[in-house]
């Protein structure tokens, strides 16, 4: 029976998978159209059961179904294995790709069938219609053969397979099998057994991976709401495995608290009500990926239906707190301040349904304060606030005050007025100047409050705080307000305008004028001291109260300057000084000047000297005073507004022709001296005098000057009325334009800004008045350094001497040559070394000159102004030789002197003052000359103009102009050629200069 029904259900499911590859054939021929295509999906859904494990679970919404289209793919050139599999009537369909076991429980090639099959054949069990083995995994195809020792060949779609990595035979007695360990997609294909003439094929599928195309979400919940976790695949029907931290999810573990659902590529993980426990990291995963999210779970809020409020209360009043929250079953505590309310006489708390509630009867002032009701098991609080009411009030304490509340402050004092104050709550204190809030931040004038007391301060009271002010304490319950007046007094302010009107010989009056401000207490009188001017010590006057404001100061030395100053008296205390006055010294008026003369008279002005006065005194002269008066009147005229310190006048202004008296007066500390009047009166008209030139002495003879020198000649001349001057060169009027004239009352200007040769000649200036005329000549002479000797050349060569003859030159410079410079030059060396100076002819004989060689020579003429800038070069060389003396010299071979750069002296470290010039220097020798570069820690020192470089004969110089701070480092030289370098260093310290650091 067994075998029967084993037999039957091989027939049958050889049947449908018949059937399978019919309609596999079928959706070959329909490809070009996608609605069949999809008719044929649909009826091939009906076969997947067969094919497929039973899903997990109860029918619903979590039952899927199984996609066999994936089976159904486009198979090109490949033979049809229905005919094959029923000619060979297979009866065994295996799965050994997996390992897995035969419905009989046996494993690899064991066949059961009909017995008469069993007989003959190469092949006495073949291989089954079709496999089907996932991406990556490993597969496994298995024959029996009659004969063991037959051979057998393996086809993957008509190309025979060799033994490799990949594919592994085995022969283990009638049984052949072969592995594939890693089937890939290139391995989906139709293979073919051959023993013999005999044949066997199969298919075989190799299945993608399912990847998931949508990830997992986070979520974030409360407790008792419904949770899903949503992924979606790659493939409708794909079989996917969910985890919570590590364990495997499935309908047994917990009842019904997870759910399974799939929708087409969708698998949905379903949470009814979520708890606390079900926090934790899920996972979802298929044979190609996996997925993950996070689950957090939070308590529900407790709803606040009705919040405690604030209550204001009086004294005796009851106080309500009361709330309402959502959850009737939850309790709950009241606090104070932070500390919890306990039950007593006065103090009820009730809960009746969602509403808790406090009562406190007869509300008192230590029952304010911060309430709070905390439900439990919530992290939630209430808070409220109990504010008790007192009316605010002012105790101000004015006992010694009059019935104004004045209050007196002297001046620079402090003024601190402590106000206490009550009330509940705390009563707003606001301190006020008129319209004006005094503020209560840091300040001379401020507020200071603390909870019961009201402070007032004025840190050193200035007249500038005087005034009515006003304090007014407010709160819920009422105000309160006071009125008061700060009264500032103080000395009062120095005496102003002190000056003294008048001296004697010992003896000198002094006033001023009362201060401007009396400090708000009357004025008692008045202190002086007086000092000397440049001593420091003031000496008083007087010890009592002086009330005049006019002071006679007695007991003075004559011809000694004298300071003083004044103090204010009242009945706060001395005012400051007074400014000092001016110096004044009791003396006595000079005497008269002496000797006033009449100097000059012109048709409106008069010139005036005299003599100082015999007797000056101690006090001296501060100057002169000039007046004047027409003769026979005695109204006299001041001629100057400011003191004249020279005995020298000229008033001006006179009416021409009038006859006017002069008188001088002088001038000191002690007022005007007598006067000092001219005998006879001085009629106001021009003198006439005849034009006359002084000329300086060094313009009596040719001037010499050098081209490109300023020219500027001053000549003075006299004569009344003013003459006329004028100037004219070598007898013509004179209009060069370079050459610039300037004439004033009393002597003319001549003058040349850049002197040429041109400007050489006689230069006379003419002074006329009327028919009156005087005239000098001035010979000016612009000479320059001459030009070369010429036509020099060798006229003579004997012995180890040479003669030597020139022209004079074409431009003499304007005057007379004064001697010829000769240098000699050997034509090996052309080194120019001088033979004679100053010679004056113009030939020479040049000696002592050196057998073999060739000279040449040149010639420099020279004036009073120098050698001339060019040379006469002689046109022919001299050779010195020996007459029958041949030299034959021998061979010469050049020395190689070529050497890389070599540092003969370093450079040394520096310490410098800032703002000092300095220099480093060393020597370097090389060939060829090599290149030189400086540099400032190990940075190429450019054209920077702060830096001077220099290289003398290989001796190197850095002069650093003026440094400062930040040219302190290390400074390195480097020479370079073609065969090589060298460098050194040093460092160089710039300090701050001792005057900046005292400065600082």
């Amino acid at each position: 029976r067994v075998y029967v029904v084993e037999k039957s259900l091989n027939l049958f499911r050889l049947f449908t998978f018949s059937h399978i590859f019919r309609l596999f054939t079928f959706s070959h021929i329909c490809a070009s159209n996608s609605r069949r295509q999809k008719d044929f999906s649909h009826q091939s859904r009906h076969l997947t059961g067969f094919f497929s494990s039973p899903p997990s679970g109860d029918a619903g919404e979590d039952a899927g179904e199984l996609d066999f289209s994936a089976l159904l793919k486009k198979r090109y050139h490949r033979p049809r294995l229905e005919g094959v599999a029923m000619n060979n009537r297979v009866t065994l369909w295996r799965r050994l790709a997996q390992g897995e076991e035969t419905s009989g429980g046996q494993r690899g090639g064991g066949r059961v069938g009909d017995p008469e099959d069993e007989k003959g054949g190469a092949q006495e069990e073949k291989l089954d219609s079709a496999y089907s083995v996932d991406k990556g995994k490993k597969i496994q195809l298995s024959v029996e053969v009659a004969d063991p020792n037959a051979p057998i060949k393996w086809l993957k779609n008509g190309q025979e397979i060799k033994p490799s990595a990949k594919y592994v035979f085995e022969s283990v007695g009638n049984k052949r099998d072969t592995h594939d360990n890693k089937c890939n997609l290139s391995d989906d294909a139709a293979y073919e057994c051959v023993a013999g003439e005999e044949k066997s094929f199969t298919e075989v599928f190799v299945k993608p991976p399912v990847t998931i195309t949508k990830l997992l979400d986070d979520v974030h919940t409360v407790v008792g709401e419904r949770v899903e976790f949503e992924v979606e695949v790659s493939e409708e029907g794909a079989n996917v495995k969910w985890m919570k931290d590590g364990v495997e999810l499935t309908r047994d573990m917990a009842g019904s608290k997870y759910r399974f659902k799939k929708d087409g590529k969708r698998h949905i993980l379903i949470i009814n009500e979520a708890t606390k426990e079900d926090i934790g990291m899920y996972h979802v995963f298929t044979n190609g990926g996996e997925s993950k999210a996070e689950l957090e779970v939070e308590d529900k809020e407790l709803q606040v239906l009705q919040s405690i409020a604030d209550l204001t209360v009086k004294s005796t009043e009851q106080a309500v707190f009361k709330c309402e929250v959502s959850d009737e079953k939850v309790t709950g505590k009241w606090f104070k301040d932070g500390v919890e309310v306990r039950p007593s006489d006065r103090v009820k708390m009730t809960h009746v349904g969602r509403t808790h509630k406090l009562t406190i009867d007869d509300v008192k002032p230590s029952d304010a304060g911060d309430y709070t009701f905390v439900p439990d098991g919530y992290a939630l609080s209430l808070s409220a606030k109990l504010n008790f009411l007192d009316p605010p009030k002012i105790h101000l304490d004015t006992s010694g005050a009059s019935s104004k509340n004045v209050i007196t402050v002297v001046a620079g004092n402090k003024l601190r007025l402590d106000v206490e104050i009550s009330g509940e709550p705390a009563p707003t204190v606001c301190w006020m100047r008129g319209d004006k809030v005094v503020s209560e931040a840091e300040g001379r004038v401020r507020v200071e409050t603390r909870k019961t007391l009201s402070s007032f301060v004025i840190e050193g009271a200035m007249k500038e705080d005087e005034g009515a002010y006003s304090l007014t304490v407010t709160n819920p319950a009422g105000e309160d307000k006071a009125e008061l007046f700060v009264k500032i007094v103080d000395v009062p302010n120095p005496p102003e305008n002190v000056k003294c009107t008048s001296v004697g010989e010992d003896c000198a009056t002094v006033t001023w004028d009362p201060p401007a401000f009396d400090g708000g207490v009357p004025i008692k009188g008045y202190l002086m001291e007086r000092k000397k001017v440049g001593s420091s010590r003031w000496t008083k006057l007087n010890f009592d109260v002086y009330e005049s404001t006019t002071y006679e100061a007695k007991k003075m030395i004559e011809g000694v300057l004298y300071e003083m100053r004044v103090y204010a008296v009242n009945g706060i205390g001395v005012s400051q000084p007074s400014a000092n006055s001016k110096p004044f010294m009791p003396i006595a008026p000079t005497s008269e000047p002496i000797r006033l003369t009449v100097e000059d008279v012109t048709d409106t002005t008069c010139t005036l000297k005299w003599r100082p006065p015999e007797k000056v005194g101690a006090g001296g002269i501060n100057g002169y005073i000039l007046e004047y008066c027409k003769a026979g009147s005695e109204e006299w005229v001041q001629a100057n507004q400011d003191l004249v310190e020279r005995t020298q006048y000229k008033v001006k202004d006179l009416p021409v022709g009038e006859k006017m008296l002069f008188r001088v007066v002088a001038i000191n500390i002690a007022g005007r001296s007598p006067p000092a009047t001219l005998p006879q009166a001085v009629t106001i008209r021009e003198i006439m005098e005849h034009p006359k030139i002084r000329l300086p002495r060094h313009l009596r003879t040719k001037l010499l000057v050098v081209v490109g020198e300023k020219v500027n000649l001053v000549i003075p001349f006299q004569g009344k009325p003013r003459p006329v001057a004028t100037w004219f060169k070598d007898g013509a009027p004179l209009e060069d334009r370079s050459v610039g004239t300037r004439t004033s009352e009393v002597d003319t200007i001549l003058f040349i800004r850049s002197a040429e040769r041109s400007h050489s000649g006689t230069y006379t200036l003419s002074v006329q008045i009327e028919n009156m005329l005087d005239s000098a000549d001035i010979r000016i002479q612009v000479i320059d350094k001459p030009g070369p000797p010429t036509d020099v050349q060798i006229t003579e060569v004997w012995g180890l001497n040479v003669s030597l003859e020139w022209k004079l030159p074409k431009d003499d410079g304007n005057c007379e040559i004064i001697g010829y410079t000769i240098e000699k030059s050997d034509m090996k060396t052309r080194e120019w070394f001088t033979t004679y100076e100053h010679n004056r002819r113009p030939s020479c004989t040049v000696s002592d000159l050196v057998i073999g060689n060739e000279y040449s020579f040149r010639v420099f003429s020279e004036n009073i102004c120098g050698l001339s800038d060019e040379a006469g070069v002689s046109r022919n060389t001299a050779v010195i030789s020996k007459t029958g003396l041949a030299y034959n010299p021998l061979p010469f071979k050049e020395k190689d002197v070529s050497s890389s750069p070599k540092f003969t002296a370093p450079l040394v470290d520096r310490s410098v003052v800032a703002g000092y010039a300095t220099a480093i220097s060393c020597a370097v020798r090389g060939h060829p000359k090599p290149k030189i570069i400086w540099m400032k820690n190990s940075m190429v020192i450019g054209e920077d103009p702060k830096y001077l470089m220099q290289n003398k004969q290989g001796v190197l110089t850095l002069n650093i102009r003026k440094p400062c701070l930040f040219d302190s480092g290390r400074y390195s030289c480097r020479a370079v050629n073609d065969l090589g370098q060298d460098e050194v260093e040093c460092k160089v310290e710039v300090r701050a200069s001792v005057l900046a650091s005292r400065g600082r």
